[in-house]
Parts: C-alpha cells; structure tokens; sequence
C-alpha cells in the first residue's frame, strides 16, 4: 500500500523536530557540562567522546546504522522514516548545540541534584514528544519500539533498562558519585516518557455492582452528566444474572459518585481502577451539557 502523506504527518515531523532539539540541547547544555552520564546510545557515545574525543552527533549517526536495520524487520516503513528523521534531526542538534556561542552551558557541579533533575525532565520531556509523535531518535529508541509493539513493554520501562546497562558501563570513565546522580536522571527520564505519551487524560475506571442499578444510572444521569455501559454478567455463588455499570470520572468526582451510589444501595460492590488516558466525549472533547433538563422533568 502507498503511504498517503496528510497535514497530520507534516505535524508530527514538526513535532519530532522539537522533541530532538530538547532532548540534544538537554545533553549538550546540562548532562555534559556536569559530568552526567546518560544511558542508551546516547551513553555510548558520551563514553566514544571522553575515551576518542569524538563528537556525539558524528558517532550517534554511524551507530544507528545496525539498529535502524532491525528496526526495518519489526516497525512499519512510516515509523522507519520517521526514525531516520529523528537520528538525523538529533544528529544535527548535538552538532549545533555544541558549536554555537549564543546559549552557555549550564554548569551545576555545585549543585547536581538540581543538574540531575533538570537533564530527566528535559530529556524525558524531549523523547517523549518524539515517542507521542510515532518517531524515535535511534539508538535504544528503536529497541524500545519494538519491545512495547512485540512485547507489550512501555517505552518508559524499555529504556530504564537500557539506561541501566550503559550507566554500569559508565564507571569507566565517572565516579560513583556521579553514576548515582545518573541514576536520577535515568529514572526521571523514564517518568516523563510514560508521562508525555499517556498524555493529561487521565481518569478513573469504575465497575458497579447493584441489583439497584437503573436508580443508580438515573442519579448518574442526572448528578454528573456522565454516560455508561451496563454489562451482562452472572453472580459465581448463586449463579444468577447481574448488570455492571462501567463508566469513567475525572478523579475529583470520584467523592461524589460514591455519595450518589451510597444513597441508593449502601452495599453496592464498587471498584475504582486508573485509567491512564481516555478519548472521547467529557475527556478528549466537550460533552453536551443535558442534565438540567433532566431535572425538569
């Protein structure tokens, strides 16, 4: 099949674009100035420049050549385009943050908490906006995408294990003391990557369990203009036929809605489940507003 190009394609290459530029300017402008390793490909190439003096740009295009390869095998050839995008795009900001005079380091050595803190935040926030725009930076990234597509493991949990490895490796050129503040950055980074893909939509999954659930579904109605799923279901014990109401909240109504279950069945069974990102009406976009004239009647 032909790969149709849209104004959302030339979006996420946009976006790709700044997340390659936080991530490099993150590396360039706190991580190397303070004496941080970093994991990954990107680790590697920080030990290639303090061993061989060479430039981390030159070396992370020539090291994504083998693992650009594999990922052919296992990702689709839009996600490959946009993986060569990214390595080069990232390539060529390493090059330019390191050369140009306008910005100044940020040297920290006094304080590496806050160095530490500020390379997670920005390096995670950096690949996650790479990650949420279906592209990659190469190197570990790539391994990474593969491993959450075959294996179900999150981006976030893919690469903390990576960093690990490298950030060991790391000993042969940093003390202890700084490999422990890596240690932060990597667990940061993690973070922030689960956290910009699974995006500011988060809510919360609840199941009720009532023989009373058209009241409770009304009250819902009414109360928290929310919508619902009623699922079949068969009790184990009696064996006889139940309804489930499924419906998601924001978590600040998740007080009320036990209030309104409370004052219909006080034995309702409840679970209350996190739900990390939710599209759709209420969540994603507006909802229309109906509750009020379910009130008049």
């Amino acid at each position: 099949m032909k790969l149709k190009w849209t104004k959302y394609n030339s979006l996420e290459l946009l976006m790709i674009t700044l997340g390659c530029a936080i991530y490099a300017f993150s590396l360039d402008m706190i991580s190397i100035p303070n004496g941080l390793a970093d994991g990954g490909l990107s680790g590697i190439t920080l030990i290639i420049r303090y061993f061989f003096h060479i430039n981390p740009g030159i070396s992370t295009l020539i090291l994504n050549i083998p693992l650009i390869l594999i990922g052919f095998r296992y990702l689709g050839k839009r996600v490959m385009f946009y993986t060569l995008y990214g390595t080069v795009c990232l390539s060529l900001f390493l090059i330019l943050w390191s050369h140009q005079t306008i910005i100044t380091p940020l040297p920290l050595r006094h304080d590496l908490l806050l160095a530490s803190l500020a390379a997670g935040v920005l390096s995670g926030l950096g690949i996650g906006i790479v990650f949420r725009f279906n592209g990659t930076t190469g190197g570990s990234d790539i391994i990474a995408r593969v491993g959450q597509s075959s294996f179900g493991v999150s981006s976030g949990k893919g690469i903390m294990i990576m960093d690990y490895m490298v950030l060991f490796l790391s000993l042969s050129y940093l003390d202890f003391y700084h490999i422990m503040y890596s240690l932060i950055v990597s667990y940061l980074l993690a973070r922030m990557i689960d956290l910009v893909q699974e995006g500011p939509n988060r809510a919360k999954a609840v199941f009720i369990i009532s023989d009373q659930y058209k009241e409770i579904t009304q009250l819902i109605d009414i109360t928290l203009d929310r919508g619902w799923t009623l699922l079949n279901a068969e009790g184990g014990y009696n064996n006889d036929k139940k309804q489930v109401i499924y419906l998601m909240v924001q978590p600040r109504e998740v007080p009320q809605l036990k209030q309104v279950i409370k004052s219909v069945d006080d034995k309702a069974f409840v679970t209350v489940l996190d739900a990390h990102e939710v599209i759709g009406a209420g969540f994603s976009y507006e909802r229309k507003k109906y509750h009020v004239s379910l009130l008049k009647k």
